[in-house]
């Protein structure tokens, strides 16, 4: 997680602004399949700027925001600072600092595959009390359901910095090592976010491998960024089709 540290560092402001929520059904399978209720803990373990322990916060959860980067943490703390059960923590998933046997969910949003998995493991057994969860989600961006997205992938391609590297989905496969014997559940939700040019820009900037201004890639994939919104807008707007993705289940000590 350490170059995650460094890397969301002056993405907060957008991040806040056009990161998309969760659909309000991941509470749902969570209390249907899970037997969440308002008196459940929860550790939001790279909660970066609170989007999903606002969820649970607003279900009445007491929530523990787990998250190291300062920039992140403290665009929670202001998101989030009319929540009295809300608690920040600078801490990583490796090390959170929480007591053994205290959390009954342990969430993990757009954050997994920025862990390292073997000690986060370790650690989650330790935290998570007795028959506690384990929740990782992602809003999985559609990347060729309609044209514009993929242009838009195709942007990202040639000008995202690491992009092929650190996409999420390169985890897939790791998920079911880390939920081991235990296995694990997956349901599916669909969500979708919608953008005029100026958010759109925003939204892409909030991205960790997208250049940053005084890079000389930076320019060019925006003014392509402007030609890709104008070709495909419709009414000055564009989305974004998202499928979120919801793993969920128990750890044991053997995997």
């Amino acid at each position: 997680m350490s170059d995650a540290l460094a890397r969301f560092s002056n993405r907060a402001e957008n991040y806040v602004k056009y990161r998309p929520s969760y659909p309000a059904g991941v509470i749902d399978i969570l209390k249907s399949n899970c037997g969440l209720t308002q008196t459940s803990v929860v550790a939001d373990v790279g909660s970066g700027t609170g989007i999903l322990s606002e969820m649970f916060l607003k279900n009445g959860n007491p929530v523990i925001g787990i998250e190291p980067n300062a920039a992140m943490r403290l665009a929670a703390e202001s998101l989030l600072a009319k929540f009295a059960n809300f608690v920040s923590k600078e801490a990583t998933a490796e090390a959170t600092g929480l007591e053994g046997a205290s959390v009954d969910f342990i969430t993990a949003a757009q954050a997994f595959h920025w862990f390292d998995r073997e000690k986060s493991r370790t650690e989650f057994i330790r935290i998570l009390r007795p028959g506690g969860w384990v929740v990782l989600i992602w809003n999985e961006r559609k990347l060729d359901s309609t044209p514009f997205l993929r242009d838009y992938e195709n942007l990202l391609l040639r000008y995202g910095t690491d992009y092929a590297k650190v996409r999420h989905e390169n985890v897939a496969g790791e998920i079911e090592h880390f939920f081991g014997l235990g296995g694990f559940h997956l349901h599916t939700l669909e969500n979708a976010q919608y953008f005029d040019f100026e958010s759109l820009k925003g939204r892409t900037r909030s991205a960790s491998y997208t250049p940053e201004p005084g890079s000389p890639n930076f320019e060019p994939m925006f003014a392509e960024l402007e030609e890709l919104f104008n070709a495909h807008e419709r009414e000055g707007i564009v989305n974004f089709e998202y499928l979120t993705t919801v793993y969920f289940g128990h750890l044991t000590n053997s995997t």
